[in-house]
This record gives structure tokens, C-alpha cells and sequence, in this order.
């Protein structure tokens, strides 16, 4: 039994042994004179060119560019080559794998979740992240008064820093719905129709003697013009009569 277990491990020995010899003949024959002899070419300059370009530019070189790592710098355009490996110059071997490294250009941050924060949270998380709040909407809605319920941007959309973003806040459930239209210089019953067409009422009239405007002209209102008031407000009207009218 010993001398089968002997003659075995012989049998592997001298296989592995020549194994190996055969490897390096392989090598030293084959493989090592092969590239040794395979034609080189010296790496091309593309830092700075549109990866595009570079990439056709490489190929034209027997070289096979590999797109690397994106890295945001606004100083470079963007999908510019910013590095690449080996470096410009060096002698490779034909079909060489090239490393690119391109620019992202200026950097991006992701918006914020904005919903249900106040005006005054929401410009401070923006800021923190390099980007402003832009353009606030006051719409009427059954969300509590003061509370930003819709944002421009979806949360986790990239945006340049620098750049805005719009919200809509609530101002509660019909609270300033409409404004109070111009009424002054129409007539009593252009102000009517005016006022019924926006969903308000006349209230107080007032009336003012006038000697140079036509009688029921309205010289004054409260509210006032551009105000904000509530569905079927009543606006005072100060209107002119003259020495004849009944009102006198």
C-alpha cells in the first residue's frame, strides 16, 4: 500500500513539474515574443477635449478609451476630459485600455423636500445647499394658513447651485380669495356690475356733492384697490351728486 501511495505522489510530482516547464516554454516562446513585438504608439494629449472627440481621437491610435469617474467643477465646460491615464506622451502597447475622467460641470444638489415646511424653513434649508427660493405663490386651500403644500421641483432633482425654486403656500380656506377691483371714476351702476362680476357686494354708499363730475360718479372705496378680501365682501362706495339730487 505504501508503495502504491509512493508511486502516486512520483506520478503528480513529475506532472506538475512538467507542467510548469511547459508554461514557461509557452512563454518564452509564444507570449513573451508576441508582446514584445506588438507595434506601441504614444499616447495622444485629449485632456480638455469633449469626451466625444477624445474617445474618436484615441480609437484613431489603436487605443481603447474607458470612460472613469465624473467629478463637478465649474471651471471645467461639461463631458471635458479633466485627466487621463496614462498621461499624455507615455509609449503603450497598441490597444491600450485609456482611463477618462470627465467633468460633470457646475456642481448639482438635490432639492429639498419643501412640502409642509414654513416660508421661513424652506429658505433655509435652500440656502444650505446653495440654491434661493424663488417665485412664492398664495393660493386659497384647506391646508393650515402659511404652509407650503407644492414645490416647483420634485424632491431629489438636481439643480445647479444658484438656482431658484418656486413653492405655492396655503393662506388657508378661502381667506383674501379675491381682489377688490379699481372702481373710482365709474359710474353707480358700472361699479355694481363690476363688484357682482367679482363675487362682492356694495355696501355704504356714500354721497359727495361734486360740481365738475357727473352725479353717481365714484370718487373713493374702502377697501381700497388691490386689497384682499373674503367672497362676498361689501365695498364702500363714495359717490358724487350734484345741488339738484334728492339726496341732498
Amino acid at each position: 500500500m505504501k508503495k502504491i501511495i509512493k508511486k502516486s505522489f512520483i506520478i503528480k510530482s513529475v506532472a506538475f513539474i512538467v507542467g510548469i516547464i511547459a508554461l514557461i516554454l509557452l512563454l518564452n516562446n509564444l507570449i513573451l515574443p508576441w508582446y514584445v513585438s506588438s507595434p506601441e504608439t504614444v499616447v495622444p494629449n485629449i485632456v480638455g477635449m469633449d469626451k466625444v472627440q477624445a474617445s474618436k481621437i484615441l480609437e484613431e491610435n489603436n487605443l481603447q478609451p474607458v470612460i472613469g469617474d465624473t467629478t463637478y467643477d465649474a471651471s471645467v465646460p461639461k463631458d471635458a476630459v479633466m485627466l487621463q491615464k496614462p498621461g499624455a506622451g507615455e509609449t503603450v502597447k497598441t490597444g491600450r485600455r485609456i482611463y477618462l475622467y470627465i467633468s460633470g460641470g457646475d456642481p448639482v444638489v438635490s432639492v429639498p423636500a419643501l412640502k409642509g415646511k414654513s416660508l421661513r424653513d424652506a429658505k433655509f434649508a435652500l440656502e444650505r445647499l446653495g440654491l434661493s427660493l424663488g417665485q412664492v405663490e398664495d393660493v386659497p386651500s384647506d391646508n393650515p394658513k402659511d404652509m407650503i403644500f407644492d414645490q416647483q421641483y420634485a424632491p431629489g432633482t438636481p439643480l445647479k447651485k444658484g438656482e431658484t425654486v418656486g413653492v405655492t403656500m396655503s393662506i388657508g380656506n378661502n381667506s383674501g380669495l379675491l381682489i377688490v377691483p379699481d372702481l373710482i371714476g365709474k359710474s353707480l351702476t358700472e361699479a355694481q356690475q363690476v363688484l357682482a362680476d367679482s363675487s362682492l357686494n356694495v355696501g355704504k354708499i356714500n354721497y359727495q356733492r361734486s360740481y365738475s363730475l357727473l352725479p353717481n360718479t365714484v370718487v373713493d372705496q374702502y377697501p381700497s384697490k388691490g386689497s384682499r378680501v373674503n367672497n362676498g365682501a361689501k365695498i364702500d362706495l363714495f359717490v358724487t351728486k350734484n345741488s339738484d339730487s334728492p339726496n341732498n
